[in-house]
């Protein structure tokens, strides 16, 4: 184990200035080359009290920063058109890139590594993922998939989509 210096908040692992201990490939392949995390050793706290209050203000400007985007993003839904099979099942899923890319072109830039899929999506619907733009703050942010982009636009105005076998024909009038 090493022990390393917390420059950010991380999910999992803890808040600013912590003092935490990490597997070493998790520190040498992530946290210190991403500058968030330093090694602890004595000079290194001592060069992060010297910048705690720096950092913590740049830290407190992009969380504001975030936080305006994240109230301007609350309540989207994105659509996506992915073919898929008779029983709505996806050919593949929608990853993170997907996402992005499609949050991007409802105006917002976001990242890949920013976008958190909880559970794969492989059917077509309705699905929510997380959006973290800021270490504390995340905004949820609602997928509509489906085969085409009028079933996509049918299904975010909250009309039923059927799977594509099992559209219904017209109802014949009763003969009496």
């Amino acid at each position: 184990m090493v022990q390393v210096i917390l420059l950010e908040r991380i999910e999992r692992l803890g808040q600013m200035g912590d003092v935490v201990n990490v597997k070493p490939g998790f520190a040498r392949n992530f946290l210190l080359p991403q500058k968030k995390a330093l090694r602890a050793t004595k000079q290194n706290l001592e060069v992060f009290e010297t910048r705690k209050t720096q950092l913590v203000a740049d830290n407190l400007q992009r969380k504001e920063e975030a936080a305006k985007v994240a109230e301007k993003m609350t309540g989207l839904t994105v659509a996506m058109v992915r073919q898929a099979g008779e029983s709505g099942q996806l050919y593949g899923s929608v990853n993170a890139r997907d996402i992005a890319e499609a949050i991007a072109a409802a105006g917002f830039t976001v990242g890949r590594a920013q976008v958190v899929i909880d559970k794969p999506i492989k059917t077509i619907g309705i699905h929510s993922v997380r959006v973290a733009l800021h270490p504390e703050v995340s905004v949820p942010v609602g997928l509509s998939v489906a085969p085409s982009q009028d079933e996509a636009d049918a299904q975010l105005r909250g009309e039923p989509v059927a799977p594509a076998g099992e559209i219904e024909a017209p109802a014949e009038p009763a003969a009496g």
